[in-house]
């Protein structure tokens, strides 16, 4: 239970920060893709489509899974504070408020990690909307 308390935040708040990084990293390099995108060199709307959509899965799956990770980190940092207060018999209000208001800052990350994850999420699908329709237009003057 030891290893468990000395190395909880450190696993969770690291996941968690690994999935901001990804998001941001995944966000920018999107954005400047479509920036360099030419619909001229693209023959069909398929091919097109697979390169506007790349990553995009993964900022989804950050996005649905970062609260759950945030979640877990409470979910365990509040099954140690129960197991400290079971091993020294004695209620002490102060160290269980105490232990479940550090328990619940996974939580909280994990949310704040979730809310910008699926912002950039919906707006990079709504760029490849709109890209999409620039293809479909162009092709039609093109035909």
């Amino acid at each position: 239970m030891e290893l468990l308390k000395e190395y909880l935040d450190l696993t969770v708040f690291s996941l968690l920060g690994l999935m901001g990084f990804i998001t941001l990293w995944i966000t920018i390099e999107r954005l400047l893709t479509f920036k360099q995108i030419k619909l001229s060199e693209y023959h069909n709307e398929e091919t097109l489509n697979i390169e506007l959509t790349r990553n995009l899965t993964m900022l989804s799956i950050i996005g649905a899974n970062a609260p759950f990770v945030g979640l877990l980190g409470t979910v365990l940092g509040i099954l140690i504070t129960f197991f400290e207060v079971g091993q020294t018999q004695s209620i002490d209000t102060a160290s269980i408020m105490t232990g479940l208001a550090l328990a619940l800052k996974a939580t909280a990350a994990g949310i704040a990690i979730a809310i910008p994850a699926i912002m950039s999420y919906n707006g990079l699908l709504r760029k490849v909307e709109v890209i999409n329709a620039l293809y479909s237009v162009e092709t039609k003057k093109s035909q």
